[in-house]
């Protein structure tokens, strides 16, 4: 049996960066699938692992980028989403969750063969850790209520790529199949 992880990538975000204008409504729009995922993720049992930016902050440990995003001038979204004790948290510099980072070796090590990618941004973060889950060999499902974009048009292009090219299954984060990856009963 594959077992699945939720990713949640740059939801600990202090929304001061060039594009913030363009992405705030949309983080706003995805919070209550958000919120919905990560809920379920926790009382099923599924691994929860916060994949973040760390901003050019490279001293910082996580408990610093989420203090700075908690006060930042959007804390209001990133409270309702913020890790638990029991979450996972792996720092990243650029746009995939795997370039230069130990989540490959962190999903090995907990059997881990379904990730579950939710966050921001659709047309970049997420879609290019799409595509390098996809060349690990990784069953990979997009929950695109729980996912913010900058640009719509290009979210939806990104959400159409990964499906035809990617094999990603892209559903809601009320699917009760959420969780279950392809080929499971």
């Amino acid at each position: 049996m594959n077992r699945t992880a939720l990713i949640v990538i740059d939801m600990i975000n202090t929304y001061r960066h060039a594009d913030a204008g363009l992405l705030v409504p949309s983080v706003r729009a995805a919070l209550p699938g958000l919120r919905r995922a990560i809920g379920r993720a926790r009382a099923e049992g599924v691994d929860v692992i916060y994949v973040n930016d760390n901003f050019g902050r490279w001293r910082s440990q996580h408990d610093e980028l989420l203090d700075a995003a908690l006060h930042g001038p959007h804390g209001d979204l990133v409270e309702p989403v913020r890790p638990d004790g029991d979450s996972m948290f792996v720092v990243k510099a650029r746009h995939s969750v795997f370039y230069e980072t130990p989540l490959e070796f962190l999903l090995s090590q907990h059997g881990v063969r379904h990730i579950v990618l939710t966050g921001q941004v659709t047309e970049q973060c997420v879609l290019y850790s799409a595509l390098d889950a996809h060349i690990r060999r990784l069953d990979i499902t997009v929950a695109e209520d729980a996912v913010a974009h900058i640009h719509s048009d290009l979210a939806r292009a990104a959400l159409r790529m990964m499906e035809r090219n990617m094999a990603v299954r892209v559903t809601g984060s009320d699917d009760e199949e959420l969780f279950t990856a392809p080929g499971e009963d």
